[in-house]
């Protein structure tokens, strides 16, 4: 191939990629080395500085940033690992081969995923409204009530429109590696009498590890860029979700006030969390392949 014919090809997408992608960073990266000042009349126009350490010992000293750190840190663990599991268990029923219907169930799980992220909150917020939630007037007649937007209950309100959302687009994910399971193997297990679930636990299920660390690595990625689930229910929330509930709604919150720089020292500190975090994911799943 000839460096015109690869540059025509590959051309238009490094062109996209540096400036749709590493151009952003490389800004943000920058302003969050200034910081903006302003006089205490108010009366001048705010100045910005060099100041290379100002908003990182701003944003580490900040309480709410750093509580939002954490809640995401706790919605991963916990809402990560139940999606997943139900995007397998969906996958290995849908593949069973007594199962019927199967289009038909592919396509329902994978539903939810159709429908815009910020279309399933406005749906959800409607189902958990102190109003109008028909989950709690159904459950009226026996005197309980679910408080959605409890302090403690907030989160996982939250994680459940995300795993509403995101489960049957994982499920297809790994239904698809299931396929390339041969035929032969899955017919010398049945040959040998191994049950449906031995079968399962003991052959695809471990053919599919490299889809579910994907997938899970991208979900990992997705829970630390939360936004638009709880900025969409924070109207209605009754304070339980606040303008920093997770890291990314802090930094537009730091961004509405006009402080960029802050917001960007936000941004940083997040990818670098999130790409330290993926590479010793990838670390110790790749132990686990060569062990």
């Amino acid at each position: 191939m000839s460096g015109r014919t690869l540059f025509l090809f590959g051309g238009p997408f490094v062109l996209l990629f540096l400036a749709m992608y590493v151009a952003p960073i490389v800004y943000a990266t920058v302003s969050s080395l200034f910081v903006v000042r302003r006089s205490g009349l108010g009366l001048a126009p705010p100045t910005r500085e060099f100041d290379p350490f100002h908003n990182f010992g701003a944003a580490f000293a900040d309480e709410d940033f750093l509580a939002g750190l954490g809640r995401v840190g706790l919605f991963a663990v916990v809402q990560v690992p139940v999606m997943l599991g139900l995007a397998l268990g969906l996958a290995l029923l849908i593949d069973a081969k007594s199962a019927r219907g199967k289009g038909f169930f592919r396509l329902g799980a994978f539903l939810p995923y159709a429908i815009p992220g910020v279309s399933a909150a406005l749906v959800w917020s409607f189902m958990y409204s102190a109003e109008s939630s028909p989950v709690n007037h159904l459950l009226e007649p026996l005197g309980i009530r679910i408080p959605f937007f409890d302090e403690g209950i907030a989160l996982w309100s939250v994680a459940n429109i995300v795993t509403w959302s995101w489960t049957g687009y994982n499920m297809i994910i790994i239904y698809s590696a299931l396929q390339t399971i041969p035929s032969e193997v899955l017919e010398a297990a049945r040959v040998d009498g191994a049950s449906a679930l031995r079968t399962a636990w003991s052959i695809k299920i471990p053919a599919v590890r490299s889809s579910l660390v994907l997938t899970a690595v991208f979900s990992l990625i997705g829970s630390a860029q939360l936004y638009n689930e709880p900025a969409v229910l924070q109207p209605i929330s009754s304070g339980a979700i606040s303008s920093a509930f997770t890291p990314i709604m802090s930094a537009q919150a730091a961004v509405s006030a006009g402080n960029y720089p802050y917001a960007a020292a936000q941004s940083v500190i997040l990818a670098l969390s999130v790409g330290v975090l993926s590479f010793v994911f990838f670390k110790l799943t790749n132990r686990g392949d060569k062990a």
